[in-house]
């Protein structure tokens, strides 16, 4: 007898005792007498005992019988607590999220949330690693992680957090010096900042033409070349030149006034995205399940991730 069959048999031997017989003990588990006749004999048979003496009026235990109900209750009782324990855990998620995510966005957007997370929810602790490389969360353990760029992986589910608009932005004292560039080309006598990203590649600086086609600019003259997005927007500010950098992260200095937007009706903006990336699962663990949906909740109500490029032109050169 296999451990689904003996608890379906133990199951129906206890009804049967409390029922006081197999047509009642039936109707209470919707089956048929003779399933629950079934199951008991099977029972009997694999402990190799009686525990029923069966009348056309009656059943009564026998002595091994009483012993076996009451450790048969325990036994179902311990069950009863082990599904509870599950409901209630689902209604208060317990436990760690472990959660990768970038550097820039994880000090300047993703730590700034966590502090209301582990309030509203405080049987959850986080695990937090900032990594700009692409991880494997189901090999690595991760529960999530937030992505920059234009990722596809069929493994996962993905939620998009924001679109991620680059501008060119300089600072005005640096357009003092150097002139306000009008024309893509102007830039090529301009001092760039350019960013690398991990594996050697340098983000290319597009523009629209008045006819729709696309044009690179060459960059190869940078004056500066980085790898953190963060640290782009600090040499601008640093007046050491124009950077192409992602409009949250210069949103609080173009309200300051301390950066102008550059080109901004020939620029593009790039097509990618923020995603927030979760394994695919049958059933998502609620502390994982209520740890998405408090993020990205909270990331669709943050200002600088959802600017309107229309409303970036008052910000021009």
């Amino acid at each position: 007898m296999d451990t689904s069959q003996r608890v379906r048999a133990i199951m129906s031997f206890v009804q049967a005792a409390d029922a006081g017989s197999f047509a009642a003990a039936a109707r209470a588990l919707g089956i048929s007498s003779a399933a629950v006749s079934q199951n008991v004999a099977g029972l009997e048979t694999a402990l190799g005992v009686r525990l029923m003496n069966r009348t056309t009026r009656s059943l009564n235990l026998t002595e091994e019988g009483s012993a076996f109900l009451r450790q048969a209750r325990i036994a179902l009782d311990a069950l009863d607590q082990a599904t509870d324990a599950v409901v209630a855990a689902r209604a208060t998620p317990t436990g760690k999220i472990r959660i990768s995510t970038s550097a820039a966005f994880g000090r300047e957007q993703l730590l700034p949330l966590l502090p209301g997370l582990l309030t509203q929810y405080p049987a959850l602790t986080a695990e937090v690693d900032f990594d700009d490389r692409i991880v494997d969360l189901v090999q690595e353990g991760y529960d999530l992680a937030l992505r920059g760029g234009r990722i596809a992986d069929s493994s996962l589910v993905s939620r998009q957090v924001c679109r991620m608009n680059l501008i060119l932005v300089a600072t005005p004292a640096y357009l003092e010096q150097h002139g306000v560039p009008r024309r893509p080309q102007d830039l090529t006598r301009h001092r760039l900042i350019t960013r690398k990203f991990l594996g050697g590649r340098v983000s290319p600086w597009n523009f629209v033409g008045s006819d729709g086609s696309m044009t690179t600019l060459n960059t190869d003259h940078a004056l500066l070349t980085l790898s953190s997005p963060e640290s782009l927007v600090q040499a601008a500010l640093a007046d050491l030149g124009v950077a192409e950098v992602g409009v949250h992260h210069a949103w609080h200095h173009l309200q300051q006034g301390e950066l102008k937007i550059l080109l901004p009706r020939t620029h593009h903006p790039g097509s990618y995205e923020m995603s927030l990336q979760y394994p695919h699962r049958a059933l998502v663990a609620p502390r994982v399940r209520v740890a998405v949906e408090y993020l990205l909740e909270r990331f669709a109500a943050m200002e600088a991730l959802h600017v309107p490029l229309a409303s970036l032109r008052k910000y021009a050169a």
